[in-house]
């Protein structure tokens, strides 16, 4: 954009950037509206705009406007000879740069150009932070406050050797949560031995978790090592522990108390340096006061606790998976999907995901395969278009909720495009800048 009251000044600026689409202005409103609807990228500025084209106030006033509204583009100030200590001025205020009258077409356009890769090469750091930011923790993708709490409890707990219980309605990402324990531990170059407590018989759990000796049953040809062994070192992940065999808990909390362990059939008592993460979806307490879970052993598996939430519950969640999800199935079904339509981002957000990101998971790989045209639709996810609002339970927050939850839900829909934001929710630019700044989000 050329910001210059001199029409003749201003068609000659003009022509020196063939490689550019050029916009102009010659008064301080004229460039701020030019601003929020083009939003280029390099501004050249000349301070002396009317009211004030003798002096530099006016100028020096549009250059804060158009930082303030969009601190990302590079202005470049052209000033006359004898006003340099208004450039050097400007430079302060955050201008890129400044350029002396006469103007030489040549030199100007190397540093309009200079600034223009200097935006892109920022522009680029950002989307890479910002991608960085989906995945705070190895392997876990999410950017809800919600989420966001879970992984700095994560970031804590990891480096320390605590027993750790998670918990958490199926579906909700707990072995995704445990690996990533693992990854950011000081064990991550070791073993991460996982084992669902709930998949295997009874009679069978024993010798898979704590391993056989030659000969002690019927079948057992060999010395064979169990899971715990097998984790030496690593990082052991018993998922859904609250369906551990009630004989067996007092056998595992003996090994975590001793940290050894005996094979079936075998006397040895073998130690094993191992950090345990346990996990279930059941009510723990209930099933204490049931009989049907030992509460010493529960006090030993939660030495740190960690509660992951139901997707429903982790505000703008939903389309930052859906779209995760979407990249990574259209890529390995060979399938030219692009994106959602309007109507089914609206369907996903709304639906309540009782079987939490496998669910949606499952319905995304589902619609990937089905889609007929390059997005999907709401019929290829199965949803209904109407759903059912999340109820609100907090009256005390609910207007900075709400706030907060449009912002976020507008910014994924429109992936992070302001003008188009702000236009959705019927704000200025200012305002939604303003707006995200007070619930520190940003696009």
């Amino acid at each position: 954009m050329l910001v210059e009251d001199d029409p003749g000044l201003l068609n000659q600026l003009r022509w020196c950037f063939d490689d550019f689409e050029v916009v102009t202005a010659t008064t301080r409103d004229e460039a701020i509206a030019q601003l929020r609807r083009s939003e280029p990228s390099v501004v050249t500025l000349d301070l002396g705009l009317p009211p004030d084209p003798g002096g530099a106030s006016e100028g020096l006033a549009t250059l804060e406007q158009i930082l303030t509204l969009a601190p990302e583009t590079k202005v470049i100030v052209v000033t006359g000879n004898s006003d340099r200590e208004n450039a050097v001025k400007a430079v302060g205020l955050g201008a890129y740069d400044f350029y002396q009258k006469p103007v030489d077409a040549d030199l100007l356009n190397l540093i309009v150009k200079r600034a223009q890769r200097l935006y892109e090469l920022e522009r680029e750091n950002r989307r890479l932070r910002e991608g960085a930011g989906a995945t705070p923790l190895p392997g876990l993708i999410a950017g809800s406050p919600e989420m966001l709490k879970v992984c700095r409890t994560v970031e804590k707990v990891a480096p320390v050797d605590v027993t750790t219980l998670l918990l958490g309605e199926s579906g909700t990402g707990k072995e995704v949560v445990a690996r990533s324990i693992h990854a950011t531990s000081p064990r991550k170059d070791f073993r991460f031995v996982a084992i669902n407590c709930a998949a295997i018989p009874d009679n069978l759990l024993e010798s898979e978790l704590f391993g056989y000796e030659k000969g002690a049953f019927t079948g057992a040809a060999k010395q064979t090592k169990g899971k715990i062994e097998y984790a030496d070192g690593g990082t052991l992940f018993l998922d859904e522990v609250g369906d551990l065999p009630h004989p067996l808990q007092a056998k595992l909390l003996r090994f975590l108390q001793e940290r050894v362990v005996e094979r079936v059939g075998g006397r040895e008592e073998i130690p094993v340096d191992v950090r345990v993460v346990c996990a279930t979806h059941q009510d723990l307490s209930a099933l204490i006061e049931e009989g049907r879970f030992r509460e010493d052993l529960y006090y030993r598996i939660s030495e740190m606790t960690v509660t992951i939430p139901p997707l429903r519950e982790r505000s703008g969640d939903t389309l930052l998976l859906a779209r995760t999800l979407l990249e990574r199935f259209a890529k390995e079904q060979g399938r030219p999907v692009k994106g959602f339509t309007p109507e089914a981002l609206k369907a996903m957000e709304r639906h309540t995901w009782p079987g939490n990101v496998r669910e949606l998971e499952n319905r995304v790989k589902r619609a990937v395969i089905m889609a007929e045209g390059n997005q999907i639709n709401v019929e290829d996810l199965e949803l209904s278009p109407e759903g059912e609002d999340p109820l609100m339970l907090n009256l005390r927050q609910v207007r900075d909720e709400a706030e907060a939850k449009a912002l976020r839900r507008t910014l994924q829909i429109v992936d992070g495009n302001i003008s188009r934001a702000a236009e959705l929710l019927g704000v200025s630019r200012p305002t939604l800048y303003d707006l995200l700044k007070k619930h520190d989000l940003n696009r």
